[in-house]
């Protein structure tokens, strides 16, 4: 069940839900949230530090799952008014990347809880374009204490 009145767009309200800043910032929006699930959304614009030949890159795709644990994480602690604290990635496995979107393509990322313990979050990302999946991956993130 979504927890969301409606998609969160307000690109200061997702900088307070995420730790990162410019110019690594790679999500513009939160389209769906419950407590196993997370979706988000970003435009790829010219002046993304992982953009090359018009293209968001590899590095890019694999920030922007990874940006869109920190959304869930962030998101999560905000509607309990608890600051959310800072993450990496622990882990990255089975990556398929099938397409590399364009310059001004919008791409939407689902992120599925698979397990939470101690800090550790364990996930899987599926990453569509146009309704296309271009990316799937799964990632293990780690809260800093």
């Amino acid at each position: 069940m979504n927890l969301l009145k409606e998609p969160i767009t307000d690109q200061d309200l997702i900088l307070k839900l995420i730790p990162q800043r410019a110019p690594i910032v790679m999500v513009d929006s939160l389209l769906y949230f419950e407590e196993s699930k997370v979706i988000s959304g970003l435009t790829v614009t010219e002046d993304n530090m992982f953009v090359q030949n018009g293209f968001l890159t590899e590095p890019g795709l694999i920030e922007h799952i990874a940006q869109t644990v920190a959304l869930y994480t962030g998101y999560h602690f905000y509607i309990n008014n608890i600051p959310a604290p800072e993450g990496y990635i622990g882990a990255i496995k089975s990556v398929t990347i099938e397409k590399l979107p364009k310059v001004n393509m919008q791409i939407e990322t689902e992120v599925e809880i698979l397990q939470e313990i101690m800090g550790v979050t364990l996930v899987q990302g599926t990453t569509t374009l146009n309704g296309e999946v271009i990316v799937t991956a799964q990632m293990k993130t780690v809260l800093k204490n």
